[in-house]
């Protein structure tokens, strides 16, 4: 249940947490390698941070929840969920090479646009699917014209890299891709501990990564499938792992407890603007172009409108408790 005051600490840490994760595109930028590996990387460190914890929380369990866990049901949605984590983290990683910083974090988190556009279409032809309400449509009408508006800067430099088409893309699978792990997790989530549910997800997606690296990438051939461990490349990871996934993701998490799902899920679509302007007082990436500003602000507006839109407060509570873990 959500407290009608939160103590101090709890808006401190929701801070604290919404600047973890918006922190993760500009580390990852710094790391100069092929981004499958980075990827697998990324989630292979952050499978080792949660493996404590999915183990406290299996000894908690009841033989009925741990036998649950080994069901064939459960099985094949924690792959797909895997899956779709892999293909998620790929598509981003891969996204920050070929487009800017906020391109890239614009674009991967337009995924709420992809939902609304999604239950649009499935409601056309399938019963039983909720149409999105009239504010969602025009959210997402607003978010399709501000993604518009941004490709506008196409050709544009932001520190090091360049807006494409093909990095913009990248993103918008990326986004794409993570509404499976969502769809997944809101099924599982419902009986599954978060950390049972995110320890499997976060290695396999990690596994999956690694035949794709070994196949289409140089890195992993002078690198391996451990080379995080390298000194020069620990400290990188670490601070993803403990930063953006531990801080960043834990503490939403926790924040969710004390705080209304809709102010979690308003911080967190300003994660643009917050991972650029961590970007550039930290690593120099500069500012990006002024379409990117103008299209980028209206394409936050449509997000905004669309999370605080849902017409319940249980819908509401699933789609963020299952956002909030994803990235």
């Amino acid at each position: 249940m959500v407290s009608s005051k939160p103590p101090f600490w709890v808006w401190a840490l929701l801070v604290a947490a919404v600047f973890g994760v918006s922190s993760a595109g500009t580390l990852l930028q710094q790391i100069d390698l092929d981004p499958l590996l980075k990827a697998s990387w990324r989630l292979q460190l952050t499978a080792v941070v949660l493996l404590p914890f999915a183990v406290f929380q299996w000894r908690q369990q009841p033989e009925d929840v741990k036998a649950k866990m080994f069901e064939p049901r459960t099985l094949g949605i924690l792959s797909l969920s895997g899956l779709a984590l892999a293909l998620h983290f790929g598509a981003w990683v891969a996204s920050l090479k070929y487009t800017t910083l906020t391109h890239s974090l614009l674009f991967v988190t337009a995924h709420p646009l992809i939902v609304v556009g999604g239950m649009f279409m499935l409601g056309l032809f399938a019963t039983g699917v909720r149409q999105p309400t009239r504010r969602e449509l025009f959210g997402a009408l607003i978010g399709f014209t501000g993604a518009a508006l941004t490709l506008m800067d196409e050709g544009t430099q932001q520190g090091e890299n360049t807006v494409t088409l093909l990095g913009d893309s990248l993103a918008l699978l990326g986004a794409l891709t993570v509404v499976g792990y969502i769809v997944c997790g809101r099924i599982l989530r419902a009986w599954m501990p978060i950390f049972l549910y995110a320890f499997p997800v976060t290695l396999l997606g990690a596994l999956l990564l690694l035949p794709a690296s070994w196949l289409i990438e140089s890195d992993f051939a002078t690198y391996g499938v451990l080379g995080w461990l390298e000194p020069n490349f620990f400290a990188w990871f670490l601070a993803l792992a403990l930063i953006a996934g531990l801080l960043g993701h834990t503490g939403l998490n926790t924040c969710l407890k004390y705080l209304s799902p809709l102010v979690i899920s308003a911080c967190v679509t300003l994660e643009p603007v917050i991972g650029s302007f961590i970007g550039y007082v930290a690593f120099g990436t500069d500012l990006p172009g002024l379409w990117t500003w103008i299209g980028g602000g209206v394409l936050m507006l449509g997000l905004m409108l669309i999370v605080t839109a849902l017409p319940n407060s249980e819908d509401t509570n699933n789609q963020t408790t299952t956002t909030v873990e994803e990235a």
